[in-house]
């Protein structure tokens, strides 16, 4: 059985709640969903274990135990990923980013060098100024209405919010079924994160929507990027455009998959992840 550690991590007068599954292994920092808490992922922990894989987490600020920093941006998550390495004596390490985690997995692999060994993005969005492709096409439209009120700015996302209704159609039947299975544990961190309040999703959404504060051209690290082609949330375009922009990227397209049922695939993605950190071939 995996047991995580808890601990805080002061961080510029502010503090970090951060996970840690411990022991030895290759450090490998989860970069949680929007909305989520970041407790590590147990539907991999079987996994890492078997490729010597150590879960390192946080709650991004304004969510779970972690302090607000109002006007983060996406390269934020690199100066708070160093603070937390530092303090838990922490070299060189990995990145494995879901969903609104994915961009900030790659801030850490633009920001801080060597420092970052291979990086994982699943599902994960491109930048908001990407250009070249249509970024809303495919989206479910309750999203596309989230992210176009945020990039008007916190008054205009907050409207759009509490009109809402949850929309059951975001996921497809593949992810219904994977949040009834083996992926349940995702509505459970979703669920703590909502019961919160709205606070850290806003932050989220007003980052994701405007300058990142970083190029993914510059990621000298392998990177796997994992998308499902049949995602409502964040269509497989977003994907495709950041493997056109990074020196060292894997595009693997999961045929079906939605944003959640393509984790199914994550185990496999651990497997990368370590032989790329042992030197294998490259991304």
């Amino acid at each position: 059985m995996t047991t995580v550690r808890e601990t805080d991590v002061a961080a510029g007068g502010r503090v970090l709640h951060a996970y840690d599954t411990a022991g030895a292994g290759l450090p490998v920092f989860w970069h949680h969903g929007t909305p989520n808490v970041g407790a590590p992922p147990e539907p991999l922990f079987a996994a890492a274990a078997r490729h010597g894989l150590r879960w390192v987490s946080y709650d991004r600020p304004g969510y779970g135990g972690s302090t607000p920093l109002p006007g983060r941006d996406i390269a934020a998550a690199a100066a708070d990923v160093a603070a937390i390495a530092d303090a838990l004596g922490i070299g060189r390490f990995a990145v494995f980013g879901h969903s609104g985690g994915g961009p900030h997995a790659l801030a850490c692999a633009a920001l801080l060098g060597d420092r970052v060994r291979a990086v994982v993005s699943v599902s994960g969005l491109a930048p908001y100024t990407a250009g070249e492709f249509d970024w809303f096409a495919g989206m479910y439209p309750g999203g596309a209405a989230e992210l176009r009120a945020a990039h008007q700015g916190r008054a205009a996302l907050e409207a759009c919010l509490q009109a809402g209704e949850f929309d059951p159609g975001m996921f497809t039947p593949e992810d219904h079924a994977a949040l009834e299975g083996d992926w349940a544990w995702l509505a459970g961190v979703a669920g703590q994160a909502i019961e919160q309040g709205p606070a850290g999703m806003i932050d989220d959404d007003l980052a994701a929507t405007r300058a990142w504060g970083f190029s993914v051209s510059v990621i000298s690290a392998p990177v796997l990027l994992l998308h499902g082609t049949a995602d409502r949330m964040v269509p497989s375009s977003h994907a495709k455009w950041l493997s056109r922009g990074m020196p060292h990227a894997e595009l693997r397209l999961s045929p079906g998959d939605g944003h959640v049922s393509v984790l199914r695939a994550a185990p496999e993605a651990g497997a990368w992840v370590a032989e790329r950190a042992a030197g294998g071939r490259p991304g």
